[in-house]
């Protein structure tokens, strides 16, 4: 029996791992479709190389600093109980590797390829994993700590916090110390519009994101003995909300209702295992409607060029989301309790802090040394030809 239910684990974990590795498609083709056409070969390049090196580093070192343990033992003991710890590692990488592919959207279009790749590196060796053991895996005692203080542990079940709000902020300074795209910003005080080149490809990429999602969150469980069909149906009316209140407040706009499911996603992965359905309707149309006012804020009056709204998307709804299972995941709202809204501030807060000082770090260091940006001339002819000496269509077709 017990042979049966850790093959039945490793496959469920093993499930999970490859829904959320499918969203890194999602991921790919959600900026694809935003960029303008000239950065589209670049979009797909970087997701891909992005997850490979997530991949080696989290292997070496990130997975060692979150949970205290390596994978340099023998392969007969890393088979043991079916090679359940390796597809634990496998499903806690991919939401590692969310890291870079979040922040690739806030840089688009402008940043020089080698040192993103370094920063990835070090994001996903260190910066987040350190904040990942301390939510998940009682690192420094701050989980004891805050229950001392409040009476519950920070909760983030699927991570609102600790991937996507960590993401979020991380991209934040990266995009700033960046600088906008070229003409973006003129003179004159006017805005150069640069719509999306292929809302089709848009679509898809959002579609693929929440399709993979309910990996995400069902399979936070992580064993088949803990899953919970009100994780699945509140990440359901999470999704519906943020479209729903994007689709309102953003006048019909695609990018913004194809955004908006990801907004609700992305707030209701904390509480999503304690909320009540109603409730995360609520929370998915509150980060609907953050998503929209706060994109349209940074882009048109605080002139901030996050190219797919990484900040407002998963920095504030993920930050909403996780204040939100404080609230909603309480039995005062019909939730199932066992949360603290004052826990949840703290351990948000905490995220947050780390994540934009971890970005401003590695991106401040990266900028004074090696440089961040394409040149003048590499922006203009466009990321696809300048790093990669090829468009995503030719120009003309060549008949033999």
């Amino acid at each position: 029996m017990d042979a049966l239910k850790q093959g039945a684990d490793a496959l469920f974990i093993l499930l999970g791992a490859v829904m959320v590795l499918a969203m890194h498609a999602g991921f790919a083709f959600l900026e694809l479709g935003t960029v303008r056409q000239k950065n589209q070969v670049n979009a797909l390049v970087k997701i891909l190389v992005d997850f490979s090196v997530s991949t080696v580093v989290y292997f070496l070192v990130g997975y060692g600093v979150a949970y205290g343990t390596h994978f340099f033992v023998g392969a007969e003991e890393l088979a043991a109980r079916n090679g359940y710890d390796l597809v634990k590692f496998f499903f806690l990488l991919t939401f590692a590797a969310a890291i870079p592919a979040i922040i690739s959207g806030g840089i688009a279009e402008r940043a020089r390829f080698w040192p993103q790749l370094i920063a990835t590196a070090v994001i996903v060796g260190f910066v987040y994993p350190f904040f990942e053991g301390i939510a998940w895996n009682q690192h420094l005692g701050v989980q004891a700590w805050i229950k001392s203080v409040t009476g519950e542990e920070f909760h983030d079940f699927a991570g609102s916090v600790v991937v996507h709000a960590v993401g979020g902020w991380i991209a934040l300074p990266a995009v700033v110390l960046l600088g906008s795209r070229a003409n973006r910003y003129r003179k004159d005080g006017a805005i150069s519009a640069h719509p999306p080149s292929n809302i089709p490809f848009l679509a898809l990429g959002a579609w693929i994101l929440v399709v993979g999602w309910f990996g995400f969150n069902v399979m936070s469980a992580q064993t088949l003995d803990k899953i919970s069909g009100l994780v699945a149906v509140n990440s359901l009316m999470a999704m519906v909300g943020g479209t729903l209140a994007a689709l309102l407040l953003g006048k019909n706009d695609p990018g913004f209702v194809h955004n908006g499911p990801l907004a609700g996603l992305v707030a209701v992965c904390a509480g999503s295992d304690l909320m009540h359905p109603l409730g995360a309707l609520v929370v998915g149309a509150v980060a609907g409607a953050i998503f929209v006012f706060m994109f349209t804020l940074t882009q048109n009056k605080w002139k901030i060029d996050d190219v797919l709204g990484v900040w407002p998307l998963h920095g504030l709804c993920g930050t909403w989301g996780g204040l939100a299972a404080g609230l909603f995941g309480s039995k005062a709202l019909g939730g199932l309790g066992g949360v603290a809204f004052s826990a949840q501030l703290m351990g948000t807060a905490l995220g947050v802090v780390w994540a934009a000082l971890g970005g401003l770090v590695v991106y401040g260091l990266l900028k004074v040394t090696v440089g961040l940006r394409l040149s003048q001339e590499e922006e203009f002819e466009g990321a696809d030809l300048s790093i990669h000496k090829i468009r995503s269509t030719p120009d003309r077709e060549v008949s033999w």
